[in-house]
């Protein structure tokens, strides 16, 4: 395995120390999204902040494989969708027949925007555009492509429609500017680098979604939620753009020890601010938003932190 240079040594916090050290491992993404930087941050929140623990950020094909990492514990904490968390979780889509239900949350963490980019002169300025194109799905086994498919089988697209190509963020972004494909998709923490580089070498336009294509979308997937890419995002992005928003899940095992699992739920609330400094997603961080948006239930010492600050845990949320 491949991981970024984020471990970190481990400080005190004035919480109660690990009975011995530990090294964990965080599946995250490819380098050129948002779970790459994020996970790269709360691993250095780990290693500062909790005594006894280091942890390291680990570069993989996102959502779905890292519900695997989780279940077979080969990583002891994953960033996923949302959609990607239930399924797992519930047995169902990508995952039918083969119920991970050791799976747990920590949190939600922040909302991914699904975001269509093409190149500013490709004629392709609506979803239905993208049919008989060459286009980006995402990378294999990642939350973009579940994304990607579910927004357009619920608006009548499939991939007999165009020429689907599974690449990741960078291969995606590469692609649209050498002429390779015609469009791609994204679903990532706006705004992420890969289309931030792309922007500067070749003027992109970002596809929106009509009010109707959002309300499809939303009774197919009830985890999605109607969202808005602000105006200058992008270079070259004069005007917002609507499109759809997902949560991701800070997801663990229901094995993890639960007085780990406080002091991570509790440092990710709590030393945010570390977090905001390496990637703007982290503004969404909140205990607001984690239980208002978290599909599947909390770790026993993640329902604690919630409990003890207050939070109205939903039903469903509970183990």
């Amino acid at each position: 395995m491949r991981f970024i240079k984020y471990a970190a040594a481990a400080t005190l916090l004035a919480t109660a120390p690990l009975a011995a050290a530990q090294q964990l491992s965080i599946a995250t993404g490819g380098t050129g999204g948002t779970y790459y930087p994020y996970g790269g941050g709360l691993a250095e929140l780990i290693g500062n902040h909790i005594e006894g623990a280091e942890a390291v950020a680990e570069v993989t094909g996102a959502s779905v494989e890292n519900m695997g990492l989780v279940w077979r514990g080969d990583s002891d904490l994953a960033l996923a969708l949302a959609d990607t968390v239930y399924q797992a979780h519930n047995g169902t889509g990508d995952f039918e027949g083969r119920q991970l239900d050791n799976i747990r949350a920590l949190a939600s963490i922040y909302p991914n925007a699904v975001q269509i980019v093409t190149l500013a002169d490709s004629g392709i300025e609506s979803l239905s555009d993208l049919k008989g194109k060459t286009v980006s799905v995402g990378a294999p086994g990642s939350g973009t492509e579940l994304n990607a498919r579910a927004l357009l089988e619920a608006n009548g697209i499939t991939y007999d429609d165009f020429d689907p190509r599974r690449l990741n963020f960078n291969e995606t972004a590469d692609a649209i500017r050498d002429g390779d494909i015609d469009a791609g998709f994204w679903s990532v923490g706006p705004p992420t680098s890969s289309i931030m580089n792309l922007a500067t070498t070749r003027d992109i336009r970002l596809v929106g979604l009509t009010q109707e294509q959002v309300a499809k979308a939303k009774e197919a997937e009830p985890v999605f939620a109607a969202y808005k890419l602000k105006a200058d995002l992008y270079e070259g992005m004069d005007e917002a753009v609507q499109s759809i928003g997902i949560p991701n899940v800070l997801a663990v095992s229901s094995e993890m020890d639960e007085e780990l699992a406080y002091q991570i739920t509790k440092v990710l609330f709590e030393q945010t601010d570390e977090l905001i400094a390496i990637h703007p997603a982290a503004n969404d961080t909140t205990v607001e938003f984690s239980v208002e948006s978290t599909p599947v239930p909390f770790h026993p010492g993640a329902l604690r932190y919630y409990e003890e600050v207050g939070a109205e845990v939903q039903d469903h949320q509970r183990p």
